[in-house]
């Protein structure tokens, strides 16, 4: 890839982890060689007193590349700020197994050189764009992970009519519907039983979460179907999620409309083959019937994470 200006870097941090070191390893390279690293004004807690703060729409309109220290959440934060714009976005792991992102931060002053000199590939990810709409209220979201209907506890299952490129499929009775990118299909989906997908895929997951009658299995779509969810009027009053964050309920007679994007997000990755050998060994990882304090007992004492390390 060619050298890529970087005149504006921006970071994005975790919204609880303390994250100053990174952010001033950041700065410090950035101030070495001439550039500017911003931040949004809603994570100034966490960022140092020299870092500038910009508002959340200067900041998506300037910002050459990112660099995302947190997890997995933290970078699918990135990914909608910038959503619809060729902003690559480079993920340090600073939480626990993390599928999105690549580096540890000891691995961040040799992939700033790299970013600068255009030495990295660039991963395009889908999104979901999801209209809302309750009687007159419509409102929008974006997901680069999953849209959930979840079920409210003691108010019954959500049960919605499912419609494809206007065709009605049929209905689903469940605990909760996942709708899910490739990329989010090791999340909350892959959870409720939905298959892998591969993140090169053109693909759309339906998924139900306990079914209790109607669908009961994974669907797969192409990414040109629209898709459209009506709740039932039978149905619970669903708390929507997405990409885990809980975004208000839906009363029955809600209609969602899906539709997807293709290249609306932009990964860096600096060894493709390497992350994607991490992550199925991650995913791997899920299925053990072990906590992962527990696994450490298989890892001999000398080669153990300090106690220090493992509270980060």
């Amino acid at each position: 890839m060619p050298s890529r200006h970087l005149g504006r870097l921006g970071l994005v941090v975790h919204p609880v982890r303390d994250t100053v070191e990174q952010a001033l390893l950041v700065q410090a390279w950035a101030r070495e060689h001439g550039k500017e690293v911003v931040g949004l004004r809603t994570d100034a807690a966490r960022l140092p007193g020299s870092v500038a703060l910009v508002g959340v729409e200067e900041f998506a309109a300037t910002v050459d590349a990112v660099v995302s220290l947190g997890g997995d959440g933290t970078m699918l934060g990135a990914l909608r700020l910038l959503v619809g714009r060729a902003v690559p976005v480079l993920g340090v792991n600073l939480g626990h197994l993390g599928f999105l992102v690549e580096l540890e931060p000891r691995e961040l002053p040799g992939a700033l050189e790299r970013i600068a000199a255009g030495d990295f590939t660039v991963e395009p990810h889908l999104c979901l764009r999801t209209e809302l709409r309750t009687g007159t209220e419509h409102r929008e979201a974006v997901a680069f992970n999953d849209i959930a209907l979840a079920r409210t506890p003691g108010r019954g299952t959500v049960t919605a009519a499912l419609s494809v490129a206007d065709q009605r499929i049929g209905y689903l009775r469940c605990d909760a519907i996942v709708l899910a990118t490739p990329t989010g299909s090791t999340a909350y989906s892959y959870a409720a039983g939905g298959p892998v997908v591969s993140p090169g895929a053109d693909a759309l997951l339906v998924t139900p979460v306990a079914p209790m009658s109607g669908i009961g299995r994974p669907i797969v779509l192409g990414v040109d179907e629209p898709v459209r969810l009506e709740l039932l009027e039978k149905s619970g009053p669903p708390v929507v999620e997405v990409d885990g964050i809980a975004a208000g309920e839906l009363p029955p007679g809600s209609v969602i409309e899906l539709r997807v994007e293709r290249d609306a997000g932009h990964v860096i990755r600096l060894d493709s083959a390497g992350h994607g050998r991490r992550a199925r060994v991650k995913l791997s990882l899920l299925d053990l019937p072990l906590l992962p304090e527990e696994m450490l007992e298989l890892v001999p004492e000398e080669l153990r994470p300090s106690e220090t390390t493992r509270s980060r």
